[in-house]
């Protein structure tokens, strides 16, 4: 999806197809295991501070490096995040009123479930797993700026792209606004 003066998102992970530390999308369809020497390698990023959000899933290790994001940010960037509620907090504590959230929903449970079995990448009783994850995931919904219901792929990206639209136009967020509307004014004074 382009949505125009941003970037999908960025993530370490260990189960990127080249090796642990690559940028990749953050896709959850990508499950290998992590060799015990690349915790430590993780650890010290963390402890760092050079993630600014990470996360133990399913016994897999996830994080978003802070520096990506705000180069982004400072070249006016959107950064597009697929996290938990968990991660969602630690970006919004980091990055403050520069985030904005957005919860996505299934319509329904079944459909939830029905998704993750047409995946065929689970077992059951890691499909199981995540269900009872999704459970406690949705009961956050009420914690986010905006919340979707992903009831089919165009509509959800209609309204996702609305969402970043209108953000952008929000008057904290148009650098240069202030000076345009003083030149304006010098126009009046001029008449």
């Amino acid at each position: 999806m382009r949505t125009g003066g941003g970037h999908a998102v960025i993530g370490y992970s260990h189960e990127c197809p080249g090796g642990f530390g690559e940028l990749m999308l953050l896709d959850e369809d990508m499950i290998i295991e992590i060799p015990s020497e690349l915790d430590d390698d993780f650890a010290a990023m963390v402890d760092r501070g050079e993630m600014l959000e990470h996360a133990e899933v399913f016994g897999h290790f996830y994080g978003s490096p802070r520096a990506p994001v705000e180069t982004a940010m400072a070249e006016g960037r959107d950064t597009l995040f697929d996290i938990d509620w968990q991660g969602g907090q630690q970006v919004k504590q980091a990055m403050g009123q520069d985030v904005v959230s957005i919860f996505i929903l299934p319509p329904s449970i079944d459909e939830l479930e029905r998704r993750l079995r047409r995946r065929g990448q689970d077992s059951d009783s890691v499909i199981a797993a995540r269900m009872a994850k999704s459970e406690a995931e949705i009961s956050h919904w009420a914690e986010y700026d905006y919340v979707l219901i992903n009831d089919g792929l165009d509509q959800a990206e209609t309204e996702l792209k609305t969402i970043l639209m209108a953000e952008r136009m929000r008057r904290d967020r148009r650098p240069g606004l202030s000076g345009f509307v003083r030149a304006l004014n010098e126009e009046f004074a001029r008449r």
